[in-house]
């Protein structure tokens, strides 16, 4: 386990933190194994470590071995050990999209326990690459080796404003934005402010989607956000919408390895028959 954390996270220190031990401890327990085995897992230099061909092939059998344990525990003992699925996803994701799929998942499949974690994207692949997360609805495009997208779902976005309040009285708009930087609705709404002449616009953050659709309704500014929730009925009283021709791309990633989890590869089938309602 420990040099798992290590070989994943690419730091002895990060693993440390990760598991409450010294950083010296984490060393030794590596060496050790080294020695024992008598091949080099892991090269250190100034920036952390990288995974060697010979590690490469332990973590492997590593992944194969701590799932089958998984699959044995609940084999034997399915009321102890039911089978799990952590999904991630990013806050304007988790909205609706994500309970509309998994409220869908457990009808064919209630035997699975599922537990949803809402954070940046950023943040949800770190957490997949740590092995605490078993996939990721992520709505920005990543960069990050040893993930891979398995699948993709295009979703329409619109601008929306206060019936009050609507964009063409707002001669200088205010953009209503999430706080991470990298959320994409953030992003292309601040680049069509830019392509709109509007360079300089104030730009307010909030770290919900309920706070910002709440916002645009006081006639604070304007937002952009996916089509769906731009259109329930709750909101329909309350918002000018104008759909975007735009679309953003939400990918489900999981982590690019041999075996998956019981739970994750019946999501997966699940969500490449599309039994689901979009």
């Amino acid at each position: 386990m420990i040099f798992k954390h290590v070989a994943e996270s690419h730091s002895i220190s990060k693993a440390a933190e990760k598991l409450g031990y010294v950083q010296s401890n984490i060393s030794q327990r590596i060496k050790i194994l080294e020695a024992e085995l008598g091949v080099r897992l892991l090269n250190r230099n100034n920036r952390g470590v990288t995974i060697t061909n010979e590690g490469a092939t332990l973590l492997d059998y590593a992944n194969q071995i701590l799932l089958l344990m998984e699959e044995a525990k609940i084999e034997l003992n399915p009321e102890k050990w039911p089978e799990q699925l952590t999904i991630g996803a990013t806050q304007t994701v988790s909205a609706l999209r994500v309970p509309r799929i998994l409220s869908s998942f457990l009808n064919v499949h209630e035997q699975v326990e599922v537990k949803v974690k809402t954070d940046t994207a950023r943040l949800l692949l770190e957490q997949m690459i740590y092995g605490e997360i078993d996939g990721a609805f992520i709505s920005e495009p990543f960069d990050q080796d040893g993930l891979k997208t398995v699948y993709t779902i295009v979703e329409k976005v619109s601008l929306i404003s206060s019936t009050s309040c609507p964009v063409e009285k707002q001669p200088e708009q205010t953009l209503l934005v999430n706080s991470d930087p990298h959320c994409i609705y953030r992003q292309k709404l601040i680049h069509l402010a830019k392509k709109n002449s509007q360079k300089n616009a104030r730009i307010i953050e909030f770290d919900s989607l309920e706070a910002i659709l709440q916002s645009v309704s006081d006639g604070l500014g304007i937002s952009l956000v996916p089509s769906d929730v731009a259109k329930l009925s709750r909101y329909e009283h309350e918002y000018t919408i104008s759909e975007l021709p735009e679309t953003v791309q939400i990918n489900f990633v999981i982590k690019n390895r041999q075996q998956q989890p019981k739970g994750l590869k019946r999501f997966i089938k699940f969500l490449s028959e599309e039994t689901y309602s979009k």
